[in-house]
């Protein structure tokens, strides 16, 4: 798929480290002209840097409004940016603040960039693809705040895929194992050696992987996939 995304505009959150640092490694190879956002700086000259804190509505406003006076339009977006809510606890002992914030980051920061990002997409259509887990899907206990956000995320992604396929806009999701990215450091090496012995591949995803399917679904040869959640996790829920 080299030149596949040749004088695209794209921009991914979540892009100092991780699956967003992979995704945006990936679109500029491959042509892309990338506006890379994340709360921590991002270092280099391949890429637009941003600094966004996608749960802070005028943040995300002023991101948009970058790509819209540089650009005029954006073509891709990979809606990733992202926190687990560790340390794990239980639904009773979970502390409000903490739901609240995690809820912030997962699913409004992911509702502020999609609304932010589809009028630039309007006039020449575009492709999404949005940042879920497997835990949209599987329970973890101790992870409820997350687990719900990323099930929400899922639901947000068939909705603005029903909302926007008549103006040309593909909006998917990924939803991701364990991949050995820094959110994975959430959790303890017991855990992180449980689940790696629980899935059938018997290791962690790596970021590459999980770029080359978000990758797919943001280019053409997914121009017939819309409203979808793909599972990316060795295996785990079989």
């Amino acid at each position: 798929m080299s030149g596949e995304f040749e004088g695209r505009i794209g921009v991914v959150t979540g892009a100092a480290s991780g699956l967003g640092a992979a995704v945006a490694r990936r679109l500029h190879d491959q042509g892309a002209t990338v506006v890379a956002a994340d709360r921590s700086e991002i270092l280099g000259a391949d890429w637009v840097s941003a600094r966004c804190d996608v749960s802070d509505e005028g943040d995300v406003r002023r991101l948009f409004e970058l790509c819209r006076e540089r650009f005029g339009r954006v073509d891709v977006l990979f809606n990733n940016a992202g926190i687990s809510g560790a340390p794990a606890r239980r639904v009773h002992e979970y502390e409000a603040a903490e739901w609240d914030r995690v809820l912030a980051v997962n699913l409004r920061g992911a509702f502020l960039v999609l609304r932010a990002a589809l009028p630039l997409m309007l006039t020449g259509g575009g492709a999404v693809v949005n940042t879920a887990s497997v835990g949209a899907v599987r329970a973890r206990p101790g992870f409820a705040a997350y687990t719900a956000s990323k099930a929400a995320v899922s639901m947000l992604t068939r909705q603005a895929a029903l909302e926007y396929a008549g103006d040309g806009i593909r909006v998917n999701a990924v939803a991701p194992g364990l991949i050995d990215t820094p959110l994975a450091g959430d959790l303890t090496p017991q855990m992180r050696a449980e689940t790696a012995a629980r899935t059938p591949l018997g290791r962690l995803g790596t970021p590459e992987e999980v770029a080359d399917l978000v990758t797919f679904l943001l280019s053409g040869a997914a121009s017939y996939i819309t409203g979808q959640t793909y599972l990316i996790d060795g295996g785990r829920c079989a």
